[in-house]
Order: C-alpha cells, then structure tokens, then sequence
C-alpha cells in the first residue's frame, strides 16, 4: 500500500513528539498530553506538500462527499468450470448454471458474499450475470433451480445395444437375432472359458444363504 508508510510515520511523530520521556497514571493524562501538543502540530508546514496541515486537512474533510445509499459490495471472486450437468462446485457445494446460456467445460466467475453465490460469464464470454443463489449454509448441499436443466439431453433417445451391421434401430438385450449371433456372442463362443460347464441350484440355496429360508428335504417329493 503506497499510504502505508505515511500512516505509520505519523505514529513515531506522536511517539517522539508526546511520548517520549514522559510517563502517565492514566489514559487521561495521556489525552490531555495529546490534545496540549496538537495545535502545535496542525500549526506547523509539512514538508511534503508545503501547506499548514490544519489548512489542508481543513480542505480535504471539505472535499470528501457522503457515503453511498447502498452499502459497499466486498465479494471474493473464484474461477470454476461448468460440468457436463450444469452445476458448478464451491465449498463442496453444488451450485446450478442455466443450460442454455453455457456450454459444458466453460468457466466461469463465482462473486461470492456471505449471503449470495452469484455466477457471471468472463469478459471474454461476454461478461453477464447467469444465475445468482443464496449461498449454502451447510457443505455438501446442492443449491439448484430445476429450470436450469431445461434443453439438457435426457438419454430417451440412446440405443441400449448396437444390432448387427444392417439392423434398424437399437437391440434390447436378450434377445434372439435370427440373422445370426451378435458380435459380442460371437466373441464369447470361441473363448474356452464358454465351454465351462456352470452348475445351477434351486433358488431356496439363495433364500437359506441369506437367512430368509431352508433347504429342501432331498427326499422331498420322492415316493
């Protein structure tokens, strides 16, 4: 800070000028030793804008105008990228970003105060205000407007399996093809491993494993 060192000066002034060699029973006596000592400082020239300082500090308390209707905004300022879902993170919280005014990877600039989480495109991007949230209260919360996923793709239209060269549209799993076996079941056939014989069991092994049955009687159902 350029005004750093000026500030400071004016403590070792007071220190040499009304402390030093002096000692004090109280904060009163202090004062009074100050405001003795005062006058004299405002009556003398500075050396380095020339004037009385009374004179000057007289005219720049004249200069100064009044304070604004609306408070001061102190907000930090944070770089994050835009996920593939919309969302932002901040604090371990989740902050949603309109669809249809960003696009996946993009960054984006937090302004965040105690109370708002606001999301600005960069001025490279135009520079305009997203969205705005209030800020999550607890980390791990997601803060959303559902409305902000609105144009996202919602997999209604994505194929569960591709079908063989030729086929039209998708393949549910499962199913027979009378052309032929698939690509995958083709891979399968000729490994040794599909030539393994795999046992099989009655499903109540299961329900007895997990507590919920017994076996059966293996003379059960004989004569």
């Amino acid at each position: 800070m350029r005004g750093k060192g000026r500030v400071e000066r004016q403590v070792d002034i007071v220190r040499a000028h009304v402390l030093a060699g002096r000692s004090f029973d109280c904060l009163g006596e202090m004062d009074a030793a100050f405001a003795e000592w005062l006058p004299i400082r405002r009556g003398q020239v500075h050396r380095t804008h020339g004037r009385v300082i009374g004179e000057r500090a007289a005219a720049d308390r004249a200069a100064l105008t009044p304070l604004p209707a609306v408070p001061y905004l102190v907000a930090d300022q944070h770089i994050r990228r835009v996920g593939k879902d919309c969302l932002v993170s901040f604090e371990a919280s989740l902050y949603s970003v309109p669809a249809t005014m960003v696009r996946a990877g993009q960054y984006v600039q937090l302004r965040v105060t105690p109370a708002m989480v606001a999301v600005h495109a960069l001025p490279a991007d135009g520079g305009q205000l997203l969205t705005a949230h209030p800020r999550a209260t607890r980390r791990g919360s997601w803060v959303t407007d559902p409305a902000h996923w609105d144009g996202l793709p919602d997999g209604h239209t994505r194929a569960v399996t591709a079908g063989p060269p030729g086929e039209p549209g998708p393949r549910r799993r499962g199913t027979d093809d009378a052309a032929g076996p698939g690509p995958l079941s083709a891979l399968l056939s000729g490994h040794p491993a599909a030539a393994v014989p795999v046992a099989r069991r009655p499903l109540a092994d299961y329900d007895t494993a997990a507590g919920t049955g017994s076996l059966r009687d293996p003379g059960e159902g004989r004569q």
